[in-house]
């Protein structure tokens, strides 16, 4: 193409430039507390329309913002880094934090601390989400949960369908 000459861009084209994924990034300090990331993720999946087509997803996800989130301000003790990423099948919920010790791995038997009143909150995640993985970052670590909604109208009926490409 010479300078001066138009472009059009062909459907094709438009077709692979289409989004992918949508997101939302959040910072909750400790003094915010874990209401405060609780809201703010509550109104990201109503945007979604997940309180609609996909409530116990939704239940899910909260609790485990809210597990994950305690776990940072209690471990690192600051600020709690929230990013949710939808990708049309896949709701990504990241949660990173300063302290760059990767949480220990706990014994698969309950009943071994039945009496414990914290350390729990891996364990439930574990169990909401579909998926789950943890890695070291610059400055810290991130834990995230992935989860599928299910139930519930097909999400890109009338929207946007993040997955073509």
């Amino acid at each position: 193409m010479r300078t001066g000459e138009k472009h059009h861009i062909g459907r094709s084209e438009v077709r692979s430039l289409a989004v992918k994924a949508v997101g939302w990034a959040g910072s909750f300090p400790v003094s915010q507390g874990v209401r405060a990331a609780r809201l703010w993720t509550a109104g990201h999946l109503t945007s979604l329309g997940w309180d609609n087509w996909a409530p116990d997803t939704a239940h899910s996800v909260l609790l485990s913002v809210s597990e994950l989130v305690t776990n940072a301000h209690v471990h690192a003790a600051g600020t709690a880094h929230l990013v949710l990423t939808w990708d049309g099948t896949c709701l990504h919920v990241s949660v990173s934090d300063s302290d760059p010790q990767l949480p220990a791995p706990r014994p698969a038997d309950a009943t071994a601390d039945a009496g414990a009143t914290s350390g729990r909150g891996l364990g439930i995640v574990t169990t909401l989400a579909d998926s789950w993985d943890v890695h070291a970052c610059h400055g810290g670590k991130a834990i995230t949960a992935c989860f599928r909604p299910r139930g519930g109208p097909d999400p890109h009926a009338g929207g946007p369908d993040f997955r073509t490409g």
